[in-house]
């Protein structure tokens, strides 16, 4: 005999309660409001009318999604659909009542207005009672549980809103070691108050009193726990750091706070956290419609800006992953860290090289991806400009390999991860970028006006904080090691933002690929909203002091000099580039700019020689041939200061 999942037999269980109480309800209404021979007489009647009512009650209370939430999670959102569905139950009985019953089959009224009304509020009382009590139960549970156990007290900053939020997903178990004790807020309205019994104790400026009078009470906080309103500028969380440094107690930020309380977690305070905000509302809804039931493969999958991309997809609900990564520890991190978060995910790895061609195009045949995301590159500048030849190896012909496989295994979606230093490059990095982007563009020329609309793009953006190789964890290990900090030139700026931000931003491009009209612009680079430039001396000057020093006093910043394939200005556009419309929040385009495929091909064949001979000159002759641009890196000291080049439309982003 087969045994119902646990899951699904506790809903049946609630799914019962909730029609016995319903036939209780009526029941009870009848107790309540008749007595002698007319309670007789319409508890007589009753078995005629109960069995119907109370099926048609489950099909109400089914349709107001009653059964979606847990009862340990019962709130007001619960609440408001019980209140919906008894409404409906009772304008049904008022009808019947009034219409059917009353004159023509029962001779009087049935129910009449006073027991109606009697119903609704039993009813509401039944069903909403039973799991609010539980609801309390479970949170009187917990928070004993945590009183009496190993939990750390915890001050948690932010404001009322963010905190509520996170006291609850403490007493709900989802944060089981912390146990709230205090809280500091932004705001001055709050002091004096408490939210669900913690008192707010003063403003985040007050923290290092705050934490001293726990210690002098034998009262110690463990933990501060920060909320996303604790970290913003207006919040002056360099001034509160600041004074934490002293405390020496760990801080936590509220990871991901979902809604209500059970994706709610914490993660340790990086520097990056308080550097950049999020510019771009996501639109989650679209990259679920893009990815869900996708296969979709991922190469580089093992590092900052591919493994990440690795997680999105699982979390939008792809339905295979293929990791291809040459690094093997890289590729085990990711694929044990998808294995445990990705619920509905089947993950698959594999050890390849993307200059690997006779294994590329086999592995992407057998596995039939529906989308493809290259994100495998050499990128560091100053290595490349060292070793030009890997850089052509891998950005070039590794991007050619992915592109021909992905075309030949059927995908519908492929995309290249370019880098803003493709734009007018002048490095060997942003030259081989830019060469794949045309060979990516050249491919989806192909299928223009084919019914089967497979397209390739490319999607740039810049620096993105806490990537390997990028600027900010160098600041951090050269603040560990208590300095100096090297800065390039006082006036050199750069794009910042998140992994996360970028990558969702990196699929909402690739979901655009899928939704143009038939009159709608044709794009063939992406490019990401970055935000504001930032200068980098001030990005240095800023660490160090949210590190808790003062820059030029505890931690020197020493200038070194521009290196070579370094421009001190990043720009978003070409300025022979089309732009195109994308209509998407975060994300802009430009229309194809390409040569034939003959040409690139003679082009591939002259790099193949030049490889072979180990000729730079000849490699870059041919380099300067397809991106005409590149030709300009010599003409421009790299220390003179590059021009901002775009738009206006997208000047005014900048």
């Amino acid at each position: 005999m087969a045994v119902l999942p646990k899951q699904n037999l506790k809903k049946l269980l609630v799914i019962l309660h909730d029609l016995v109480v319903t036939a209780l309800a009526i029941w009870l209404v009848f107790v309540i409001r008749f007595e002698g021979r007319l309670l007789d007489e319409h508890l007589r009647y009753l078995p005629r009318f109960l069995p119907f009512f109370v099926v048609y009650a489950g099909l109400v209370y089914w349709f107001f999604s009653l059964y979606r939430s847990k009862w340990r999670f019962a709130s007001l959102p619960d609440l408001s659909n019980i209140v919906k569905a008894v409404s409906v139950l009772t304008i049904s009985l008022l009808a019947i009542d009034y219409v059917l019953v009353s004159p023509e089959l029962y001779g009087n009224f049935y129910f009449g207005k006073i027991s109606i009304a009697l119903y609704w509020l039993v009813q509401i009382a039944l069903l909403g009672g039973p799991r609010l009590a539980y609801r309390y139960f479970k949170y009187a549970r917990s928070r004993n549980q945590a009183e009496r156990g190993a939990a750390l007290p915890a001050l948690l900053l932010g404001r009322s809103v963010e905190v509520e939020m996170v006291i609850r997903a403490m007493e709900a178990g989802t944060m089981r070691r912390l146990r709230p004790a205090g809280i500091l807020s932004p705001r001055a309205d709050d002091l004096g108050q408490s939210i669900r019994g913690v008192p707010v104790l003063g403003l985040l400026s007050d923290i290092e009193r705050v934490a001293g009078e726990a210690a002098i009470r034998g009262e110690d906080y463990r933990r501060i726990v920060a909320t996303p309103s604790a970290l913003l500028p207006e919040a002056q969380p360099d001034k509160w750091l600041k004074q934490t440094r002293k405390l020496a107690l760990p801080i936590s930020r509220i990871e991901s706070p979902g809604e209500g309380t059970r994706d709610t977690d914490v993660a340790p305070l990086e520097i990056e956290d308080l550097l950049v905000r999020s510019t771009v509302t996501i639109d989650r809804q679209r990259l679920g419609s893009f990815l869900k039931g996708k296969r979709v493969i991922v190469t580089g999958g093992g590092g900052s800006i591919g493994s990440e991309i690795c997680l999105r997809c699982a979390a939008f609900g792809a339905s295979e992953i293929l990791v291809v990564e040459s690094s093997e520890p890289a590729l085990f991190q990711i694929t044990e860290q998808l294995s445990v978060v990705a619920d509905g995910t089947v993950v698959s790895g594999a050890l390849a090289d993307v200059r690997d061609r006779d294994r590329i195009m086999p592995l992407f045949a057998g596995f039939r991806p529906d989308i493809v995301i290259h994100a495998a590159a050499l990128k560091h500048v100053p290595y490349l400009e060292a070793d030009w030849s890997e850089g052509i190896k891998t950005n070039i012909f590794g991007s050619v390999n992915v592109t021909d496989a992905a075309v030949a295994a059927g995908a519908r979606t492929f995309v290249l991860i370019s880098t803003d230093k493709a734009i007018e490059p002048v490095s060997m990095l942003g030259a081989t970028k830019r060469f794949a982007e045309i060979y990516a563009q050249s491919r989806d020329a192909e299928f223009v006006g084919s019914a089967s609309a497979m397209r390739l793009v490319a999607v740039r953006f810049g620096n993105v904080l806490g990537s390997a190789g990028s600027v900010v964890p160098k600041f951090k290990a050269q603040i560990a090691r208590g300095g100096p900090i090297t800065v390039t030139s006082p006036e050199m700026i750069r794009y910042f933002m998140t992994i996360r931000e970028a990558c969702d931003l990196v699929l909402t491009a690739a979901s655009h690929t899928q939704t143009l009209g038939p009159d709608a612009e044709r794009a063939a680079v992406y490019v990401l909203k970055m935000g504001q430039p930032v200068k980098i001396m001030d990005l240095a000057e800023r660490m160090i002091r949210l590190a808790g020093y003062e820059p030029g006093e505890d931690i020197e910043i020493v200038v070194t000099g521009v290196r070579p394939g370094e421009r001190l200005n990043e720009i978003l556009f070409a300025r022979d580039e089309p732009m195109a419309e994308t209509g998407l929040d975060g994300v802009m385009a430009a229309k194809p700019s390409f040569a034939d495929r003959p040409r690139i091909q003679s082009w591939l064949s002259r790099l193949e020689v030049a490889l072979h001979r180990g000729d730079r000159a000849a490699a870059d002759v041919v380099l300067v041939e397809a991106i005409p641009d590149f030709s300009r890196r010599e003409q421009t000291p790299p220390d003179a200061p590059a021009q901002l080049r775009s738009p206006p439309a997208v000047a005014s982003l900048r």
